[in-house]
């Protein structure tokens, strides 16, 4: 007798006893207890439902955030950008465990680069942070870029309030550091850090003047072994450049400090540092104003994402845009004309 075939031959082949259940969600009000009560499992599950593009979900993480706002805005935010290579993991790990050494709770958030075909991501960032993954005072999120404006996942701001009501007082937000990342990391978080090399040029730092205006801190990283002189020699460069750029709106001077995330060496300087900088902007109210800004900026950038989407969705759009496209690349059709036929068409 023939062995009647399964709905689902990948289970026959695999595993014949394997038997997929589909697991329930739970309510909002169960989701906020459980991440309120340092659930890492629920706080997870959250996340990953702010990430996805289901509708349903979608709902339901609005719904989750709404009811963690009032047990959110209690940490201390910090932004760490810097050039690939620059040592963004070895920095965060060693700067981490200094703060948790303190009796604090910290939460990494990491944007992997995605794959610009595949959309895939490597999501490596907790193999490069072994003693901090392992430490129960540390969550570690690493998201996928997919194509996100900048690289900065579009969920990370909202990711930000579920780990504070979580209990975590310290959140890094850290940037594949590919260009306007820093825009947006920059708008989420209270102090900005950027990372840099010595002797490694102008072609290296990527756009160092338009980043260098955004950083609150500067940190010269990889002060060790030979490497030494020349982090001393371009920290005197930085600060002599730092004078000719425009004040920055916290009133704060920009320190630039040297470090080296390997053995340890001004790691301490670089934490006492953001804690002198929460401290200053506090005293002089920007840390309240700037997070109020941000708030509203997010609240626009989130309009305007909802019409995209909401466009791009359109079936009347949808049905013309590649004729639209095709016209546009013959050259019969200018592109702004296109653009208004379709704009009016999804008013239909």
């Amino acid at each position: 007798m023939a062995k009647k075939k399964s709905k689902n031959p990948v289970y026959d082949s695999v595993n014949p006893v394997y038997s997929h259940k589909k697991e329930k969600l739970k309510t909002a009000p169960e989701y906020i207890d459980e991440i309120r009560g340092g659930n890492r499992t629920l706080l997870s599950q959250a996340i990953t439902l702010v990430e996805s593009s289901k509708e349903e979900h979608q709902q339901l993480a609005q719904e989750i955030i709404q009811g963690c706002l009032p047990y959110a805005a209690q940490s201390v935010r910090v932004g760490i950008t810097g050039v690939p290579g620059v040592g963004k993991s070895t920095f965060i790990e060693a700067l981490g465990k200094r703060i948790i050494e303190e009796g604090k709770k910290l939460a990494v958030l990491t944007i992997d680069p995605s794959s610009a075909i595949s959309k895939g991501s490597i999501l490596g960032d907790k193999t490069r942070m072994p003693h901090l993954s392992s430490n129960k005072h540390a969550f570690i999120r690493p998201s996928p870029a997919s194509g996100s404006l900048g690289g900065v996942a579009r969920k990370t701001r909202e990711t930000i309030i579920l780990c504070e009501a979580a209990g975590f007082d310290t959140i890094f937000v850290e940037t594949v550091g590919v260009g306007q990342s820093e825009i947006s990391a920059k708008s989420m978080v209270d102090v900005f850090v950027l990372l840099m090399l010595a002797g490694a040029g102008d072609e290296l730092q990527g756009i160092k003047r338009g980043i260098m205006e955004m950083a609150d801190i500067i940190a010269i990283n990889k002060a060790d072994g030979k490497n030494i002189t020349n982090t001393k020699n371009a920290k005197q460069e930085i600060e002599n450049a730092i004078h000719l750029l425009p004040p920055p709106p916290s009133g704060y001077t920009v320190p630039v400090l040297t470090c080296s995330a390997l053995d340890g060496a001004g790691i301490a300087d670089v934490k006492n540092e953001l804690e002198r900088f929460i401290s200053a902007v506090k005293e002089s109210g920007y840390y309240r104003n700037n997070r109020r800004e941000q708030s509203v900026f997010w609240m626009r950038q989130t309009v305007e994402n909802r019409l995209k989407e909401q466009f791009y969705s359109n079936p009347n759009v949808k049905k013309k845009i590649l004729q639209k496209e095709t016209a546009v690349r013959e050259g019969t059709m200018s592109p702004f004309k296109a653009a208004l036929d379709l704009l009016e068409m999804n008013r239909t």
